[in-house]
């Protein structure tokens, strides 16, 4: 394989075996030829290859099972797209703001789209994660970590209902990524847990008659609400108080 200007062996490497996935000569689950004739064949040494192995192997194209071989993953979407929040935590504290709006386009159409598709036993869990911050809200709780647990689960539940895995994977990848602001805003915002669980309600309610554009005006609304809130306060600290 030709090497491209600028370009390492182990790029040989990785390029060398995209392209063999690409065009079908190996498949999802398949076992990678032994060193010595995959190297031969992308013209490469023992080395490279292994660094360009441990490379793809981070990126969730390949898997070395021990004692056994190196084979080709599912290429699953959440595997492929999981190091890009690798990316994301080396962003610093002034860059919130972009990775929420990001956060906002995924989700606004993602909650089109589960308008369309969910169904009655996803409507159901979604209800029932509802049901269980009411309860923790109507005893007076403050166990901010409990309410953000419910936040993750429904819009989990949304994003799989969407039945787009890429899009649910950019999702779960970006949204990990705005758990400390949120927790910020519930801790540091009196009634914001109230206001997000009534956000939530009412996203439920369009998701429920299966509207697609009241469902995407009721999640950006919900969204909006919380990058309005980290343009109006304080950065969010690097140690967070400890929530009772």
């Amino acid at each position: 394989m030709t090497l491209a200007p600028g370009g390492s062996q182990t790029d040989v490497v990785v390029q060398g075996i995209k392209k063999l996935i690409i065009d079908g000569t190996l498949k999802a689950g398949d076992k990678l030829p032994v060193e010595k004739d995959l190297g031969e064949a992308l013209g490469v040494s023992r080395g490279p290859l292994r660094e360009g192995v441990r490379a793809l192997s981070i990126m969730g194209v390949l898997e070395t099972r021990q004692g056994d071989g190196t084979y080709v993953t599912a290429l699953d979407s959440s595997l492929l797209l999981a190091p890009m929040g690798f990316v994301v935590d080396l962003q610093d504290h002034s860059g919130a703001h972009h990775l929420h709006a990001v956060r906002r386009m995924l989700e606004t159409e993602a909650a089109a789209l589960a308008a369309v598709h969910i169904t009655d036993e996803a409507l159901a869990a979604a209800d029932e994660v509802l049901h269980r911050a009411e309860e923790h809200l109507a005893a007076g709780g403050l166990d901010h970590e409990a309410v953000i647990e419910a936040d993750i689960a429904f819009h989990r539940l949304i994003a799989e209902a969407s039945g787009n895995p890429v899009l649910e994977a950019l999702i779960g990848a970006l949204g990990g990524r705005t758990l400390r602001d949120r927790l910020w805003r519930s801790i540091s915002q009196t009634g914001a847990d109230e206001a997000t669980h009534a956000e939530h309600r009412a996203i439920l309610a369009a998701l429920a008659l299966h509207d697609p554009d009241r469902a995407r005006a009721r999640m950006a609304a919900h969204l909006f609400a919380v990058e309005d809130y980290l343009h109006e306060r304080p950065p969010v600290p690097d140690e967070l108080p400890p929530t009772p």
